[in-house]
């Protein structure tokens, strides 16, 4: 059966550079909400706001990107997913929907030192090179990295992690 393997950590950690190289190595698709955030929406992001703005597409997609794995999955094609699933209670309502569906699930985990991160994202945002889908002002930087939650205990003897 299809494997499901998801991909969470902060911004900066590496999460899309690990997802390439993993899509190569298993010869799986990687569904990055990223891209699809920036090829959908960037030309209607508001200077105000951004984050109520942001959840709500965020919601959307997401909603998308598990139907395309669905079918992915159905067609006994293992899935990379990177979804930017930050918080606990988002990584469970994503198990549980994979659960659902009868599919396995791995999860890598990945993180950095914030400053190491930030530097990362800074540069990424300057270059815009392979892994670039949008650019990350210093504020979002700080929000989105607090926001971070590594999985827990429950998560890890539930599920199989594999901390990056």
């Amino acid at each position: 059966m299809a494997k499901v393997y998801l991909v969470e950590g902060p911004v900066g950690a590496g999460k899309s550079t690990f997802s390439e190289d993993l899509s190569q190595k298993i010869k799986a698709p990687h569904i990055n909400l990223d891209s699809w955030m920036a090829r959908l929406f960037r030309p209607d992001r508001p200077a105000t706001g951004t984050m109520e703005w942001y959840v709500e597409r965020k919601e959307r997609c997401i909603e998308q990107i598990w139907n395309v794995a669905l079918r992915t999955l159905e067609a006994d094609c293992d899935v990379i997913l990177e979804l930017g699933l930050v918080q606990c209670t988002s990584r469970q309502a994503m198990y549980k929907r994979i659960e659902e569906s009868g599919h396995n699930i791995l999860v890598y985990a990945l993180d950095a030192p914030r400053e190491e991160r930030r530097e990362r994202v800074r540069l990424r945002n300057i270059e815009k090179g392979n892994t670039f889908s949008m650019e990350v002002p210093d504020a979002i930087f700080e929000i989105a990295s607090d926001m971070w939650e590594e999985p827990n205990g429950i998560e890890c003897d539930k599920y199989e992690v594999v901390f990056v």
